[in-house]
């Protein structure tokens, strides 16, 4: 046991399995109080049960940790209270929150139903936000906390998971909302875009080249917990971690900007936003483009 996070009260989301049971596991075994929350739902969101988050309690109480499970379905708002009244019912506060939940229903976009885009926007997007609208009013008493979402290089754009991808963007634009508006109040807000060895992983079609392990990913979210990190001022931020690798994503900025004289017409856009604006090219696009050409080859595609 260490005490990197001695004294901490932490609620995880999509705790029973994958990187939110090591981040469960990690934070406890850094000396953290924990609330394992997990609906026990297969990868597309079905047969939810509770027995996966009580076994991950299970396991950390036996390693000497402190722990309680909640089954709640997080995508509703009754869900992501209940999260955080458990944490108060049992440790009297609560010092982070990591919401790591999320299934994945994949189809074109041309062929998406709305029974495969609800579901994942209410787990990903709204299941962070349940927990985080919960989770930040009581930072806001303490004047201290962490909250800490997930999200994905796909928040780039995917071939065939536009509703991922929506949800993984609208993620970090959360966060950074957050980390706005409850900065005067002491309270951090990071995101984290990880690759790891999980069962959402075990299907992605091209070879991953940077890819590490859930224990990776929970050692920078307990760092992100710390005190450390909010002594540093870290707020805001999207961070990948792949195994070996550390990198801290963009912040949203205007590349390139002309101004016109008088009003705006389809013609004289047409010909200045070409040369003087320009596009920023789309890494996701090249790389696909890139895949395709492997795929015709009959090799099978690496992905970064």
């Amino acid at each position: 046991m260490g005490n990197f996070l001695a004294g901490k009260v932490v609620a995880v989301t999509g705790a029973g399995r994958g990187i939110g049971r090591a981040v469960a596991r990690a934070a406890a075994a850094e000396g953290a109080k924990v609330v394992v929350n997990d609906y026990g739902v297969s990868v597309d969101g079905a047969s939810p049960t509770s027995e996966v988050a009580e076994a991950v309690v299970k396991e950390i109480e036996a390693a000497g940790g402190e722990a309680v499970a909640v089954a709640d379905d997080i995508s509703t708002m009754a869900g992501g209270q209940r999260v955080v009244d458990v944490a108060l019912a049992s440790y009297g506060r609560l010092d982070g929150v990591v919401c790591v939940a999320g299934i994945l229903r994949e189809r074109m976009l041309f062929n998406m139903s709305e029974e495969e885009w609800d579901p994942v926007l209410a787990t990903h997007l709204k299941g962070t936000f349940t927990v985080f609208r919960a989770a930040s009013a009581v930072m806001r008493r303490q004047r201290s906390g962490t909250l800490i979402g997930f999200t994905s290089g796909n928040h780039q754009g995917s071939v065939s998971q536009a509703n991922y991808s929506a949800a993984k963007g609208g993620i970090i634009s959360l966060v950074r909302s957050a980390a706005l508006g409850l900065h005067k109040y002491g309270v951090t807000a990071n995101a984290v875009a990880p690759v790891a060895r999980t069962r959402m992983s075990a299907n992605v079609p091209t070879e991953l080249t940077e890819i590490g392990e859930p224990e990776d990913v929970a050692a920078l979210v307990t760092y992100l917990l710390s005190g450390s990190a909010a002594e540093q001022g870290i707020t805001g931020q999207v961070y990948t971690i792949a195994g070996p690798k550390i990198a801290v994503w963009a912040q949203p900025r205007e590349l390139r900007s002309v101004y016109g004289e008088g009003s705006w017409t389809p013609e004289r856009i047409a010909e200045v936003l070409p040369g003087s604006v320009g596009v920023d090219p789309m890494p996701m696009l090249s790389q696909l483009l890139a895949m395709e050409a492997a795929a015709r080859a009959g090799s099978r595609p690496n992905a970064q």
